[in-house]
């Protein structure tokens, strides 16, 4: 609700005015209109004109049971009448101690420990900072052991250490002169296929590339990094099935360690729980964020094993990492809430996916679609300017967003990767909620060629 004494023009204009919007270009977003969100009601956001639009990317694929939910909203109302914050430095909570408790009972076997941190990048960045520091305090000691591993288009956050780990040009270029070297494997990108091969026909090709890169660089690598199932910001890029256990398999004979950044892909987003679930593999360092509490407070966790951990036991081998809001109460307490939720959002996932494919299907077979890649409701859509040829269109027309423009004027919300649209629904969509959003992506796909 805006203030009394505030007019809508003037939040408006303040908005414009004051606010630095994150990956939005300034210039055109200060002509524009702005859309500004009054409110929201299940898997709907309300503008200041009261008019809904479906959250079709999850609010930055963080929501996941939709908006203003009982469940959720009761936790946080509760953990107010208690305590708000309180540092986690030196002492405890109740809701921390609880909520790491849950995820190591319900993470990958063999994950033991968890450090809480406020988002997506800094759960990367330390997991990165805790592996370089574990090969200085290991016995042995492998101090040579500095190097990371990744894969070619990878993101996986805006902080110096998990830019330099990422390899996304368009968003990280400039920052190049600030970041560690890092080596970087063939993404396994089956429609775009770096290494000019075949799916049908290349054996796991890039797989091969990523074990092969291990094995040469292990005496100075002290982690792979990678999201499990799916390549999310690079464009949605499947990982083919048995990529992943073929990389830890490689990183345990050789003596490497291995994070798997699910941030994006975690919660169920690829319909289990974890990613790394799919094909029974357990990481050194698993990094939660996004839908860690439902998409109503930043909350991350980096969970790591026991090995890991024993090597920072001496007061000269402390972690001096963290973060202000480490653990907080009302994140946690949400959390544990969220967590509650999840094998009924699990259950009703197949259908959901099944539907969503089925959806997926019908828009194909529009001229103007190249690929499209599914991961449960993780969802890719590539547009191309020929589909023969697989020739994109030119950056300057920036076909995505204007897809993306157009569903917005039919009440839908979704954000482009550059010509990829990307649909990715709160896993409490109900089925005529998910028809509406499908058939408008259809539609203003259907309108490229007009």
């Amino acid at each position: 609700m805006i203030p009394e004494d505030v007019r809508r023009e003037q939040l408006e204009a303040w908005d414009q005015q004051h606010v630095w919007h994150p990956f939005t270009p300034m210039q055109s977003y200060m002509v524009e209109q702005p859309l500004i969100i009054s409110h929201g009601h299940g898997c709907y956001l309300v503008d200041l004109d009261g008019r809904e639009y479906i959250d079709g990317v999850s609010s930055l694929w963080c929501n996941l049971h939709g908006h203003r939910v009982a469940e959720l909203d009761a936790a946080l109302r509760t953990q107010l009448d208690r305590v708000a914050h309180s540092t986690l430095l030196g002492q405890g909570n109740i809701p921390s101690t609880l909520l790491a408790r849950r995820l190591v009972e319900i993470a990958p076997p063999g994950l033991s420990r968890v450090f809480f941190s406020d988002d997506g990048a800094t759960a990367v960045e330390v997991a990165l900072k805790m592996a370089f520091q574990y090969w200085r305090q290991v016995d042995p000691p492998r101090p040579q052991k500095t190097r990371y591993l990744s894969l070619q288009a990878a993101y996986h956050g805006d902080t110096l250490g998990a830019v330099a780990v990422g390899d996304l040009a368009r968003f990280h270029h400039l920052f190049a002169p600030l970041l560690f070297p890092v080596h970087h494997a063939a993404s396994p990108h089956c429609y775009r296929c770096p290494l000019g091969l075949r799916r049908e026909s290349c054996g796991l090709a890039c797989a091969d590339e990523m074990v092969a890169l291990i094995a040469r660089h292990a005496g100075e690598l002290a982690a792979v990094v990678l999201e499990p199932s799916m390549q999310a910001a690079a464009g949605m890029i499947p990982l083919p099935e048995g990529y992943l256990r073929r990389v830890r398999e490689a990183t345990r004979q050789h003596g490497v360690l291995l994070i798997a950044d699910e941030v994006a892909v975690g919660f169920g987003r690829t319909g289990r729980m974890f990613a790394c679930e799919h094909e029974e593999v357990t990481p050194d360092f698993l990094c939660l964020a996004k839908g860690l509490t439902g998409g109503y407070l930043p909350l991350a966790a980096t969970l790591t094993t026991e090995q890991i951990f024993q090597a920072f036991l001496r007061p000269e081998h402390t972690f001096f990492h963290g973060h202000t809001y480490t653990g907080n109460q009302l994140g946690c307490a949400v959390a544990l809430a969220n967590l509650e939720l999840m094998p009924m959002r699990l259950k009703q996932l197949p259908v959901l996916i099944q539907r969503t494919h089925e959806h997926l299907q019908r828009i194909a077979s529009l001229p103007h679609v190249g690929d499209i890649r599914q991961r449960g409701l993780m969802v890719g859509i590539e547009l191309v300017a020929d589909r023969a040829t697989k020739q994109p269109f030119a950056p300057e027309r920036r076909l995505g967003a204007m897809v993306c423009r157009a569903a917005r004027q039919r009440g839908v919300l979704i954000r482009p990767l550059g010509d990829v649209v990307v649909v990715m629904p709160p896993l409490a969509i109900d089925m005529a909620t998910l028809d509406r959003l499908m058939q408008v992506v259809y539609e203003v796909i259907a309108e490229v060629k007009a």
